[in-house]
């Protein structure tokens, strides 16, 4: 079975490859962050950083959130720069996915010696939650 949007993740996770090479680990998110919105830009995707969106409950704004990357409106990036991805990071990056009512999202954690990615699926979409 094809995952929704597979040749797109795999490009995103080979950028992302690219940058961890180069730099390694132990450096800040930000710095990754700025490196992938280098390669990007060089791949040529539509893509937006800081991608911020409000956050309702009970139709009622309480606040906003903003992901790292969406790249082409379909896949949503989050960025991570630690030691190990703990089920928090997990967990924030799926609430992501649910808040922009997206189908898949990337967890990208460059703060390991190699680059470790997981692939998020909304299941609310899958079951119309």
């Amino acid at each position: 079975m094809a995952f929704v949007y597979s040749d797109l993740t795999q490009k995103i996770i080979g950028a992302a490859m690219k940058v961890h090479r180069y730099l390694g680990n132990g450096f800040q998110e930000v710095i990754y962050q700025r490196c992938l919105d280098i390669e990007f830009r060089a791949i040529g995707f539509n893509y937006e950083r800081e991608k911020k969106q409000n956050i309702f409950y009970e139709s009622v704004c309480v606040g906003t959130r903003r992901v790292d990357f969406l790249v082409e409106d379909k896949v949503l990036i989050e960025l991570k720069a630690v030691i190990k991805v703990e089920n928090v990071h997990l967990a924030q990056a799926i609430n992501y996915l649910e808040a922009f009512d997206l189908d898949v999202g990337l967890l990208l954690n460059f703060g390991a010696p190699s680059l470790e990615y997981r692939r998020l699926h909304n299941k609310k979409r899958e079951t119309g939650i």
